[in-house]
């Protein structure tokens, strides 16, 4: 055999391993991925997802579910395409005797689950309903209930996140919900983030997006447009101020997004029922005028394709970069390591940036013995401010409840709001994980300057239909 590249293949598998046949591994893969994918997203430290991810393989292995042993007292980062995932989970399918002839179940994570149990004693005693709350970990909500509802033994209700929407509603997992005019008190698009194909299927009680944060000790008043962070960038570092004035990782879709619509980019187009899987936008003029405005910043030296998601956080912290984009899951560790952030709108350019939102809300199972009830619990008693606002002191995440977020008096969490005000919910469509991959891949390519930014963004676009189409 001549052939090099054979030859080269035989070269580099001479140490390899035979993939495991052994039925067993078949619940490595979905943790194994899970691990790696929280890594890339920096939602979880490494050490801490393969810990997790083998310690979801040891129990899937042994038919067990792990009772979690201490609650956790703060809520675990969200994520873009996302959100937060608390690490165990508690028994969700042992039975409970309430003492009620009807019962109500909610899956619920460890920081959901007290304040859940304290609204349903309330509920309990007007109603004679009894509320058990079973706490899941965040991660493993919608995995679990997708297998133990169709069978009978999931619960009546579920608390996650909006981009779950593409997988469970389509799959017949999710009741229909009517917030009537319960609707009015909350956040438009909040709402609008747990409608699929028109249909409403959530209340929601959390929103999160992105904040554009600088450095008020080098910068007095933030830049408006991206034109002008190009501008100050330069400024900061040809004065020896900074290392870098702007700071954006590789490869982050989720954090370009603020970019991408402030030139007038998109992902999916939309029509009456939402997103629409048909119109494709990555190649669009915007998109493309955005990809151009990172391949200048990248020539200009003002990037590097060298800094990962800790990297430029930690840059921030340091005051070697002057401006980013994050989200509120690194307030706390600005906050620690002294910092003097400023929280602003996100710089427009041909028009208002739209970063993406995250959504969390509950959701009522298709399977539930008396849907109707387990509405009537969320619409009574959930939906109302008092509720919301212990919901929301349980998170300390931006409430979607317009009553609660008038009343904030922390700075942070209304820079947030505001910086989210024209925010457009993350597409929870089955076609949004054709995305991810292409869109990332194309940020990655400008970086490394492997592709122009037409060229990478129009393959990006072109790849996803084909996808979408197979």
């Amino acid at each position: 055999m001549e052939d090099p590249d054979l030859l080269a293949f035989g070269a580099a598998g001479v140490n390899g391993r035979a993939m495991p046949a052994i039925p067993e591994m078949s619940a490595v893969w979905g943790a194994w991925g899970d691990a790696v994918t929280l890594i890339f997203q920096a939602q979880q430290p490494a050490d801490e997802a393969f810990t997790n991810a083998a310690e979801q393989v040891r129990n899937a292995i042994a038919g067990v579910v792990v009772e979690e042993e201490e609650e956790t007292e703060e809520a675990a980062e969200p994520t873009p395409e996302p959100t937060a995932e608390p690490e165990a989970t508690e028994e969700a399918a042992t039975p409970v005797d309430t003492g009620f002839d009807v019962n109500l179940t909610i899956w619920a994570d460890d920081t959901r689950a007290p304040v859940i149990e304290a609204l349903g004693a309330q509920f309990s005693e007007e109603y004679g309903v009894g509320i058990i709350v079973q706490q899941v970990g965040f991660g493993d909500i919608r995995e679990n209930f997708t297998v133990a509802a169709p069978a009978g033994e999931g619960p009546d209700i579920i608390i996650g996140a909006h981009d779950w929407l593409g997988e469970l509603a389509t799959s017949g997992l999710l009741a229909e919900m009517d917030l009537g005019d319960l609707a009015e008190d909350f956040s438009p698009a909040a709402v609008d983030a747990f409608r699929y194909d028109g249909v409403l299927y959530g209340l929601p009680y959390a929103v999160e997006n992105v904040a554009f944060f600088y450095n008020k000790d080098l910068i007095e008043t933030p830049p408006t447009t991206w034109t002008e962070v190009q501008e100050l960038a330069a400024e900061l570092e040809a004065e020896g101020v900074v290392q870098y004035g702007y700071v954006l990782q590789p490869a982050d879709a989720f954090h370009f997004m603020p970019i991408q619509t402030a030139f007038g980019g998109y992902v999916f187009g939309t029509n009456e029922n939402g997103y629409d899987p048909t119109d494709v936008g990555l190649d669009s003029e915007g998109s493309i005028a955005a990809a151009q405005w990172l391949e200048g910043m990248i020539a200009d030296g003002h990037l590097s394709a060298d800094l990962d998601w800790d990297a430029v956080h930690a840059l921030f912290e340091t005051g070697e970069a002057a401006m980013m984009i994050t989200g509120p899951w690194a307030v706390a560790r600005f906050k620690e390591a002294g910092v003097n952030y400023g929280i602003a709108n996100l710089p427009g350019e041909t028009q208002d940036s739209a970063p993406f939102l995250g959504v969390q809300g509950f959701m009522v199972s298709a399977f539930s013995a008396d849907p109707l009830l387990a509405q009537a619990f969320l619409t009574e008693f959930v939906a109302t401010e008092e509720a919301m606002t212990q919901i929301f002191a349980s998170g300390d995440r931006p409430p979607a409840h317009l009553g609660v977020l008038a009343g904030l008096t922390d700075p942070d969490l209304l820079a947030f709001g505001e910086a989210g005000a024209n925010g457009q919910a993350m597409p929870a469509i089955p076609e949004m994980s054709a995305v991810w991959g292409a869109w990332g891949d194309a940020i990655t390519l400008i970086f490394q300057a492997q592709q122009p930014a037409d060229e990478a963004f129009t393959n990006a676009a072109e790849q996803v239909r084909n996808a979408i189409n197979e």
